[in-house]
């Protein structure tokens, strides 16, 4: 990597291409949003960056390292477009996606659609290979074997395979060295080893991951390949990274071996970095709120770090890899306003996307959106939109959600605004009430929490959301609007090991633990000095996954540098089961699961200068109407880049940026914080 460079973070979403440049010489940052380009979404990345580089005054050799957050991968599997794949296993376990975990789709409904399997049953291929359930090789192929099956993959002609071999997982290097060999004899066919990318026991779930894998990998490879072409054409040779759904980054050699790592590599990079900005703000805990232009997600992070999961839904499959944590919970800013055949208004989950695109957008769309609702409200300015790049048409929308009020017996004077106010009303009950589920199924009350909004429309909708779950503090990030462009520049290099024991807790597993422990660190260490990336530190953070005799699934434990007793070990399981449930069962045996090891490169971090202090009492930029509750209110409108520290709006208020603007309701303030976060805050009644 360049040293002293310029570090360039981008986030490529459904609707807008995010950009954040640290610059080499201050480290002040530069912000820009591209609409996206969904056909190929390398061009817009590779046009936003020229005009980036033009803003900040740089060349492309200025450029130090490029940090890449994508959902392609994770869009290929939800719209069951990605590659041709085939699946090779042991003898007799042919079936193992169609069995699956025996489970219906639904408990209430005894018609419900079956997800199909990524590989259908005819190219799902056999061969005699397997193991024991201590790693021993109890039957090996030999040469005629391997070539049977060799043909019968380029007789499918696939794309791309995955291997999974029964107890693999006990062996890793058993099942590696096969499926290289089989890859060999079908002519370079890219085989993924389940054990390679994930050797964790239950097969089926690990057999996802490897197919997961395989199926975007062809997907993933080319449009990498395609990416680093378009860059060095314009002079860009810096290294690129692509950051992790772990909150960590990958180099592109990984990310392209392990694509299955990046599916949700874009909304991991704000949660993570909404997390470190917290912790610099003294707030201790924190639910964060990624709005952008097709949904809105949540998070949990406390302390200056997110809860990862271990086992998460894609596209209706399991996926056992660490994720930060993150709950789809409503419509994002491109989310269509309609009325079903009752007429009921609702808002998604169908989306404008980023062409046509809103009403307002003028480039064909006919179905108004939640973007159309705030223009219409006076939210935002129809010629500030983008930093005044982009005109929206409010009679247009206005217009269009008319037409939506109309089917809903609205009609007369302010109609449009009626069925505006009701379409986000609408919008915030659903977030309301699936916020409210994702933190009653943990255990927390949302009042507890600050909520961070992110992404183009979290700062417009934050406050809406915050008054409808009695949340009393909203901390907006400086660049909210490129914020997860912002988390993928300030990612570390991570990543995740794993080996299970399955063995009761006892002075000798204790001591296996942390003699497995040890093993993965050396080749975490192996992995951090190939990525090539100069890592200020290393650290590495271990877990492990228990569960009392009995259960059948267990909880994941972190276990501090200096916990190696059995006893301490299991008081650490107790105090979390405990936690978690409210009880501990200190009578039952203990069973250790997976060994958990979290390797960790620190990369430089985004150094952003404090803001000159303010005068308490910001000038305006202008007003506006806002029609809040049925009636127009007079707001001031406020420039964000003008305001100082301690500087102190009273709502109702509109406060602009170039990427997003913030909404301040009418009984709330709004305040700026040294570090440029505006703090929104429930007045006392």
């Amino acid at each position: 990597m360049k040293e002293g460079g310029a570090r360039i973070g981008i986030d490529v979403g459904g609707t807008f291409t995010d950009f954040v440049l640290s610059h080499p010489s201050d480290g002040s940052l530069t912000y820009y949003k591209e609409p996206s380009t969904p056909d190929e979404p390398s061009r817009a990345l590779i046009e936003g960056l020229r005009s980036l580089l033009r803003i900040a005054g740089l060349t492309p050799a200025d450029v130090s390292v490029l940090m890449h957050g994508t959902t392609i991968g994770l869009n290929a599997i939800i719209q069951r477009r990605g590659a041709t794949i085939a699946l090779v296993v042991s003898e007799g376990y042919r079936d193992i996606l169609e069995i699956a975990r025996s489970r219906m789709p639904s408990s209430f409904d005894f018609h419900a659609a079956k997800e199909e399997p990524l590989v259908p049953r005819f190219r799902v291929v056999e061969i005699a290979a397997r193991l024991s359930a201590s790693g021993e090789v109890t039957s090996r192929p030999d040469d005629a074997e391997i070539d049977r099956v060799a043909g019968e993959l380029k007789a499918l002609g696939v794309d791309a395979a995955a291997m999974v071999l029964i107890n693999g997982y006990t062996s890793p290097e058993v099942e590696t060295e096969l499926a290289a060999r089989l890859s060999e004899r079908a002519g370079g066919l890219s085989i993924t080893s389940a054990a390679a990318i994930w050797p964790e026991i239950r097969e089926y779930e690990r057999t996802l991951v490897a197919c997961l894998n395989a199926y975007i990998q062809p997907l993933m490879q080319r449009y990498f390949n395609g990416l680093a072409e378009g860059l060095a054409k314009d002079g860009v040779t810096a290294p690129i990274l692509v950051t992790a759904s772990n909150g960590g980054s990958l180099s592109l050699a990984s990310a392209a071996a392990r694509p299955v790592e990046t599916i949700l590599s874009g909304p991991a990079s704000g949660v993570m970095a909404a997390a470190r900005l917290a912790e610099a703000a003294d707030v201790s805990a924190i639910i964060t709120f990624d709005m952008g232009g097709t949904s809105s997600d949540i998070a949990v992070a406390s302390g200056g770090t997110a809860e990862l999961a271990t086992r998460t839904d894609i596209g209706g499959l399991p996926l056992v890899l660490p994720v930060v944590d993150v709950s789809a919970i409503g419509a994002g800013g491109g989310s269509i306003v309609w009325v079903d055949a009752h007429g009921v208004m609702k808002v998604g989950p169908q989306s404008a996307g980023a062409m046509p695109g809103p009403v307002s957008y003028g480039r064909g769309g006919t179905e108004p959106a939640v973007t159309d609702c705030y223009l219409a409200l006076g939210y935002i300015d129809p010629n500030g939109f983008l930093g005044g790049r982009m005109r929206l048409d409010i009679e247009a929308a206005t217009a269009a959600l008319c037409g939506i009020g109309g089917r809903i017996g609205m009609s007369g004077e302010n109609a449009a605004q009626k069925a505006a106010e009701g379409a986000l009303a609408v919008t915030t009950a659903g977030m309301a009430t699936e916020l409210y589920k994702t933190l009653a199924s943990r255990g927390l009350d949302p009042a507890t929490f600050a909520l961070v909004p992110f992404g183009g429309a979290g700062p417009t909708h934050a406050n809406l959301l915050a008054e409808e779950t009695g949340i009393g503090h909203v901390v907006i990030p400086p660049a909210a609007g490129t914020f997860c462009a912002m988390g993928a520049a300030a990612a570390d290099l991570r990543r995740d090991f794993v080996r299970s024991l399955r063995r009761p807790l006892d002075e000798d597993t204790a001591a296996l633990l942390w003699r497995t422990f040890d093993m993965l660190g050396e080749e975490g260490a192996d992995w951090l000095d190939r990525e090539g990336e100069q890592t200020l530190e290393r650290r590495f953070e271990r877990g492990v996954d228990m569960r009392y005799a009995g259960q059948a699934y267990e909880l994941r434990v972190s276990l501090a540098e200096d916990l190696k007793d059995p006893k301490a070990i299991a008081e650490a399981f107790h105090r979390e089961h405990e936690r978690l449930y409210g009880f501990r069962d200190t009578g039952a045996e203990i069973e250790l699961g997976t060994a958990r090891l979290a390797v960790i490169g620190a990369t430089a971090n985004l150094a952003q200068a404090e803001i000159a202090a303010g005068t308490g009492n910001p000038e305006r930029k202008g007003a506006r109407p806002l029609f809040r509750k049925g009636a127009w209110l007079d707001a001031g409108v406020y420039s964000r880049s003008a305001l100082g520290a301690g500087d102190r709006i009273i709502g109702p208020a509109i406060i602009e940026q170039d990427d997003t603007t913030t909404v301040v309701l009418p009984g709330w303030s709004a305040r700026a914080d040294r570090a440029g976060n505006l703090h929104l805050e429930r007045q006392a009644q």
